[in-house]
């Protein structure tokens, strides 16, 4: 059973215009998180990607890029995008969806995402980590409501970028999921609920539509995803306090 990773990547941004070709210790972001999912070694990586800038980058690092339609309308739709052109002779079972503004996601949740789908009958599995700060009244960092079957795991049924569910625990949602194939289809067909454009949330259009998500609550730290200016300089800065062995670009 092969799995694919597929690496959305989109020039425009909101809050960060452009974060994809931000430099951090010599290389582009993406190539950054590009270099991470390959470290995972769970299956061959793509960058699905809105632009040639980001194309050129990731190329230029010996990565493949898949150019898709910019105005898709979330990450998961541009990674499907960029799957279909590349797998024509469907070889996939599996496909993960990893965020590209995650330079230094740790090659186990990568992994983990991976394995728990295959031994679960959910459609989608992701994971999350316990928050254990007040982190959790911060918008960017999405929390999941989850329904626990064992310790540490459970299914979703609701993410937000409120603090929930009301008095904790909170768990902070590392935007990693892995679909089978035959889900990651039909997601994509799905219309944009409500939930979905209210909470600008794509995980939420499979809740809407009975899709099951599993979830397990890992015990690390979460990735630094850069979401704002801060959050850059927070990047760039644990890269400079890497060991000298782990610094090469």
């Amino acid at each position: 059973m092969k799995t694919l990773i597929a690496i959305p990547a989109r020039i425009a941004s909101t809050r960060l215009p452009g974060k994809m070709l931000a430099d951090i210790g010599g290389e582009p972001l993406i190539v950054r998180t590009y270099k991470s999912a390959v470290a995972a070694n769970v299956g061959d990586v793509i960058v699905a990607c809105d632009s040639e800038e980001i194309a050129a980058a990731v190329r230029k690092a010996g990565g493949i890029a898949i150019l898709t339609d910019p105005d898709l309308p979330s990450g998961t739709d541009r990674g499907f995008d960029a799957y279909k052109q590349y797998d024509k002779n469907h070889r996939y079972d599996f496909v993960i969806n990893v965020q590209g503004d995650m330079p230094f996601v740790a090659p186990e949740f990568i992994q983990y995402c991976n394995n728990m789908l295959r031994k679960s009958s959910c459609d989608i599995s992701t994971i999350a980590t316990l928050i254990q700060d007040d982190s959790y009244k911060q918008e960017n960092i999405v929390k999941p409501v989850i329904v626990f079957e064992k310790e540490n795991s459970g299914r979703a049924i609701y993410f937000s970028r409120s603090a929930v569910p009301f008095g904790g625990p909170y768990h902070h949602h590392i935007g990693i999921y892995c679909f089978r194939s035959q889900a990651l289809e039909k997601f994509v067909t799905l219309p944009q609920g409500a939930l979905e454009k209210t909470e600008k949330l794509e995980q939420l259009r499979a809740l809407e539509n009975n899709m099951t998500i599993g979830v397990d609550v890992l015990p690390l730290k979460p990735p630094i995803s850069v979401d704002v200016s801060a959050d850059l300089e927070a990047a760039r800065e644990y890269f400079r306090l890497l060991p000298d062995g782990l610094r090469q670009p």
